[in-house]
């Protein structure tokens, strides 16, 4: 306290009179101390602080009741919306076909209104050779086998077959979403997407829900269908039917009717076990429908038949004679390191729009694909490298005119079938005979007329007889034009991206 005193004194304070407080700037450790806080003084009393004007609300609310005002908002014109279109009912009597001689007609069969409905707006009047035999069989419950190239209508045979059976049957009380009541494996994706998509457009008029199982797509938004709804007819291919079987997911005891499409393919890309494991997890053969597929009937493919058919109709439709008939063939012989110059020049000069060329291996097929495109040609890869969702963004692209030029091997191109390809061009002849079939049936379908065109190199000519003895006649086999051997002058053209958004 003496030391206070003496502090004051100098100062010249009294010890009434309070020691104003210095003025200092604090340092980032200390801090002023106020009048609150020194020993023994209390606080000066705040200055009054003005209330604020009261604000009158009307109906006033608890804060977290009051509603939220919102600004006006300009009022946009609106969209007039188009009146939809009035239901208009169907009568089997709008589908009026003429019965003619040695054709069959689907009215000539006992189908329900919704798919002759269905059928009419597919356009087809007459079934073509092989639905006239296997329907004869199938709608009244019969086991099938049926030897077919692509193109032939087979497809729509086992489904049309499929939907009659489901529409006249009521299913189960109770079942579960994942327990499809028909089953159709493939063993390509773009053949499942292929035949689910026909399905879907006869099953239209129908209560019938379709769903496809491939590999290469994102498995939980398959999952996702699988659980929103039940699942009438599946079409999958088997390593991915196998995925979900094992996981619980789908359930096999139910099927009604099990198709087998293109078992040789199956045969030949090592999918028999894995079919052999999906057909365990259905009924007995006696219990189901079993149909077979096969664009041949070799040895192997009549084994298995019998394995998992009971007292099965056969039915065989030659293909071979309806495709060289509607098919124009020429082979070319040109030298390897020709053959990308007469592919362009071929493409390029004649303006074609809509082209598949098949190669042997995906490395060609990517090399083949690369350099059209860098020449200014609007083309595209399938193969079994292309990722799933891209494969079918490609096939769009190519069904709707934005590619022109399609470069496909065999497994990939097996499940096409688009209308309006013009020529289908052999870049490589393919080392299995049936293959060549299958190439030049892209083309010339639907009755309408296509080109084929083989280029024969040092390579792979000698795949020619055997050909040749399949179809059961000779080829000619010509010498290309020079002007279409001449050096590639790239056109100007943008390149076709699949990935693009519109």
């Amino acid at each position: 306290m003496t030391v206070l005193k003496a502090l004051k004194k100098i100062f010249g304070k009294s010890e009434a009179e309070p020691l104003a407080p210095a003025s200092m700037t604090p340092s980032s450790n200390t801090s002023p101390r106020t009048d609150a806080q020194q020993p023994g003084r209390s606080a000066p009393a705040p200055a009054p602080v003005p209330a604020p004007a009261p604000v009158t609300i009307p109906d006033a609310q608890p804060a977290a009741e009051q509603p939220h005002i919102e600004k006006p908002k300009i009022a946009k014109p609106r969209r007039e919306v188009a009146p939809k279109p009035p239901v208009i009912p169907w009568k089997l009597e709008d589908f009026a076909v003429e019965p003619q001689e040695s054709k069959t007609r689907f009215h000539d069969f006992k189908l329900t209104p919704e798919l002759m409905h269905a059928i009419q707006d597919l356009g087809f009047p007459y079934c073509t050779p092989i639905q006239a035999e296997v329907l004869g069989y199938t709608l009244s419950g019969r086991d099938a086998i049926g030897r077919a190239q692509t193109g032939t209508g087979k497809t729509a045979a086992f489904l049309i077959s499929i939907i009659s059976q489901l529409t006249q049957t009521p299913p189960p009380k109770e079942r579960y979403m994942g327990e499809p009541r028909a089953l159709i494996i493939a063993p390509t994706r773009e053949l499942v997407v292929q035949i689910a998509k026909d399905a879907a457009d006869l099953t239209k008029y129908t209560d019938l829900n379709v769903m496809t199982f491939v590999g290469g797509m994102d498995f939980d938004k398959q999952l996702k269908q699988l659980e929103a709804r039940h699942c009438d007819i599946l079409v999958a291919t088997p390593g991915r039917l196998l995925d979900f079987n094992q996981r619980g997911e789908v359930h096999l005891d139910m099927v009604e009717v099990m198709v087998l499409d293109e078992a040789d393919r199956m045969l030949d890309m090592g999918f028999i076990p894995q079919v052999r494991q999906i057909i365990r997890q259905t009924p007995p053969k006696a219990e189901r429908q079993t149909l077979l597929f096969s664009a041949t009937f070799t040895e192997d493919v009549m084994n298995l038949a019998k394995q998992w058919t009971t007292d099965p109709a056969i039915v065989e439709i030659e293909a071979l004679n309806v495709a060289s008939d509607m098919v124009e063939q020429h082979v070319y012989a040109v030298a390897g390191a020709d053959k990308y110059k007469l592919l362009f020049n071929l493409v390029n000069d004649n303006g074609w729009e809509r082209v598949i060329v098949f190669a042997n291996r995906k490395d060609e097929v990517r090399r083949i694909e690369e350099r059209l495109v860098r020449d200014g040609i609007n083309a595209a890869q399938l193969s079994g490298d292309v990722p799933q969702h891209k494969r079918i963004k490609t096939l769009e692209g190519f069904r709707e005119g934005k590619i022109r030029v399609l470069v496909a091997t065999d497994v990939a191109g097996r499940g096409i079938h688009i209308d309006g390809i013009s020529h289908v061009i052999n870049f490589t002849l393919p080392e299995v005979p049936d293959d060549y079939v299958h190439r030049i049936g892209r083309t010339g379908r639907a009755g309408a007329s296509g080109v084929s065109i083989s280029f024969a190199g040092e390579d792979d000519s000698y795949q020619l007889p055997s050909i040749e003895t399949l179809l059961g006649r000779k080829i000619s086999c010509e010498t290309p034009p020079t002007e279409l051997l001449r050096p590639v002058v790239r056109a100007v053209r943008k390149p076709y991206d699949p990935d693009a958004t519109a």
